[in-house]
């Protein structure tokens, strides 16, 4: 099998550039050491033929009880298309039924059209129960 999906904390320079290079945003440097610190579980997706680079990632985060939300689930674009989206959530899915409490309350922002992916977890729109909202410290 080329791809291993490990439960494994990636450093800092390869969460920012995974980030950058599968199309989402930028994290500072500072920003992205405390915010990996303060995760739940990563899970990384390694590539076997390529020296186990780090090739795919995401992350649970929250209080690991009440709330958790599912974060910087991304593939570099080379290795987009091969099952690597669900492996990682299977991953993160597996962590989630071992580790946190049935009454938890799990949330995702699905970006395009990934909802599709996270249906096949269990993720329902909230729409117009709820709606999601974002909010970017002004600097």
């Amino acid at each position: 099998m080329r791809y291993q999906a490990l439960y494994q904390m990636i450093d800092v320079q390869t969460y920012c550039r995974l980030r950058v290079e599968s199309g989402l945003s930028s994290k500072a440097v500072e920003a992205a050491a405390i915010g990996l610190r303060n995760s739940l579980c990563c899970v990384a997706i390694v590539d076997t033929e390529k020296n186990k680079e780090v090739v795919g990632m995401g992350r649970l985060v929250g209080d690991g009880a009440c709330h958790c939300q599912i974060v910087d689930i991304c593939v570099l674009p080379e290795h987009q298309k091969r099952g690597l989206g669900k492996l990682i959530m299977s991953k993160l899915d597996d962590f989630i039924q071992a580790n946190i409490p049935t009454s938890c309350y799990i949330n995702l922002i699905a970006d395009g059209e990934a909802y599709r992916l996270y249906e096949q977890y269990g993720f329902k729109e909230v729409w117009p129960a709820s709606r999601g909202m974002g909010y970017t410290k002004k600097q």
